[in-house]
């Protein structure tokens, strides 16, 4: 497969890299040196030039040195919506040669505590509004939290609708006196000075969370070489550059905004557009005023601008490139997306495992549906599953992908990796569990996955995570949860519920408003169905897989 990719190849762009010498955190200072004085993050209308980021990053890390005891190799969390905070927090951490933990900001107090004791992070950024969640965690644990306030760098005055709670965060009043607890503000008055770390190659930078076959996240280590190539295969395939205005409303957390929006534009010295959540008349405002021409998104994203009253007003001309992944884009909504706006959504396909991209459409040759090819150094196959032989063309198998930027392994979890790793050929290939097969061009078509995992707007949702929060509801005798197709989300998450006899009156209402308390708002079970029974297999599992079957049987019908 990798050698067919040639034909199609992006023109100019050489088939082979070398491996990168320099490391994530040398981007930004090569940006700071040849793009000082340039804005690098505009946060509602307010902009902040390199220099004044490089300074604020200084002075971070130089608190986090001496106040917070970071050290090269330490963990550090990101627990916050998109903001420059954000960023300078994470550069700050790599300045140190601290370790960068991104945390979903939908995560309840539980599921926060599972990554911070898992990664054993000892300092955390958390976003004012997201106190529900960390003020327990810092009761309970010996780890520094510097609170985010993004009001802080709110300087510019705008018509733009600001949400409330970013202009202005509630928190418990007594937080201040918390001995683990300091506010941003109070972080950047240090005056000290902190040499940079010395930085290598193999060093670690950041340790983004994914959930693996069982349901528990993994933490994919990622280092210096993984991050940079995986960087090249975002700028240098879509030829993002200087003069690049990118729209950063993907979620930093996850490797789509962490990868290609923020680290992309760092390392490119662009311009980064930045929203801490979507909000689609804003993006059209980001887009008319700051002549955005690089958008990573995720489908629903596009969907939804597209379908905004009066956006054929909308003067969105400066954009020429757009690409993403997370779920597929209907062919139907990228054909108006390309008669309204003039650009093709470039569809690739990727994971946490992957630092982004593993394959993409070439910019000059992109196909509808699919996936497009292996980028730079990477390698495709097509196995079957249980014997690992190739796949003919056309035949369906599991994906394995072979590169540089592919991760050097699962956060403290030698059984994973030996499950999720696999040397054929002298190549060590990431089993991903998805299916699919390429066609006679090279391109890779995604039609199917092996794991039982629901895609709900590009969040990855594991079924049996979510029943483990959901027994612990006493009505709830047995639950399967399963997927739901959804026209916006892709597919929405479905509980089926076999409810305790001295329960009879809670109803479908009760367990969705229970869960909302106690898992992150894109698992909770939208959908309850009250069954007398589930089936089960003679051992006594759930047949969950029948299960689905019929719901999708029934839904075509």
């Amino acid at each position: 497969m990798y050698q067919k990719n040639f034909s199609v190849w992006p023109p100019g762009q050489p088939e082979d890299l070398e491996l990168p010498e320099t490391t994530v955190y040398q981007n930004f200072e090569h940006s700071v040196a040849e793009c000082a004085d340039k804005p690098a993050l505009v946060f509602y209308e307010t902009c902040i030039g390199y220099q004044e980021m490089h300074n604020d990053v200084c002075r971070l890390a130089a608190w986090m040195a001496t106040s917070a005891g970071v050290c090269k190799g330490d963990r550090v969390g990101i627990f916050s919506q998109n903001s420059p905070q954000y960023v300078i927090a994470y550069y700050a951490a790599l300045r140190l040669g601290a370790v960068v933990v991104p945390m979903n900001p939908m995560y309840v107090e539980d599921e926060l505590a599972y990554l911070l004791d898992n990664s054993g992070a000892t300092l955390l950024f958390a976003a004012l509004e997201l106190h529900h969640a960390f003020v327990g965690v810092m009761d309970r644990r010996d780890i520094q939290v510097v609170g985010i306030e993004y009001q802080d760098y709110l300087r510019t005055a705008t018509d733009l609708p600001i949400p409330a709670a970013i202009r202005q965060q509630d928190c418990p009043p007594d937080l201040d006196q918390h001995p683990h607890f300091v506010r941003w503000q109070q972080a950047m008055s240090c005056t000290a000075e902190v040499a940079m770390a010395e930085l290598v190659m193999d060093d670690l930078v950041m340790l983004p969370y994914t959930s693996g076959s069982t349901g528990s996240p993994k933490g994919c280590m990622h280092n210096n070489i993984n991050v940079q190539h995986a960087l090249r295969g975002v700028y240098d395939w879509f030829g993002i550059g200087r003069e690049d205005v990118i729209l950063a409303v993907a979620p930093m957390f996850h490797v789509v905004g962490l990868q290609a929006g923020m680290n992309t534009a760092m390392a490119r010295g662009s311009t980064l557009i930045i929203l801490p959540r979507w909000d689609r008349e804003v993006a059209a405002h980001a887009i008319h005023n700051f002549h955005v021409t690089v958008w990573p998104a995720v489908p629903t994203m596009a969907i939804d601008l597209i379908n905004m009253p009066g956006f054929e007003l909308c003067d969105v001309s400066s954009l020429r490139v757009m690409f993403g992944g997370g779920s597929s884009m209907p062919e139907a909504v990228a054909a108006k997306l390309y008669q309204l706006c003039g650009v093709t959504f470039l569809e690739g396909y990727g994971m946490t495992e992957t630092c982004c991209p593993g394959t993409a459409n070439p910019p000059q040759a992109p196909k509808a549906g699919c996936a497009g090819i292996p980028v730079f150094n990477t390698h495709c196959r097509i196995v079957d599953h249980d014997s690992l032989a190739d796949m003919p063309e056309g035949d369906v198998g599991e994906v394995l992908i072979a590169g540089p930027q592919v991760m050097v392994g699962y956060w403290q979890d030698e059984t994973a990796n030996n499950d999720s790793f696999i040397e054929l050929d002298g190549l060590r290939y990431l089993r991903t569990g998805d299916l699919g097969y390429v066609d006679e061009s090279g391109y890779l078509f995604i039609v199917d996955r092996i794991k039982r995992m629901i895609n709900a707007s590009g969040f990855k949702v594991w079924p049996n995570q979510v029943e483990a929060v959901l027994y612990r509801h006493p009505a709830i005798k047995e639950v399967c949860v399963i997927a739901q197709k959804d026209p916006k989300r892709g597919e929405t998450v479905k509980a089926l519920v076999v409810m305790a006899a001295e329960y009879p009156n809670v109803q479908a209402a009760d367990i969705i408003e229970w869960s909302r308390e106690h898992m992150a708002a894109y698992k909770i079970p939208r959908l309850i169905r009250f069954v007398d029974a589930l089936p089960k297999s003679g051992s006594g599992k759930v047949l969950w897989r029948e299960i689905q079957e019929e719901e999708n049987r029934i839904i075509q019908m």
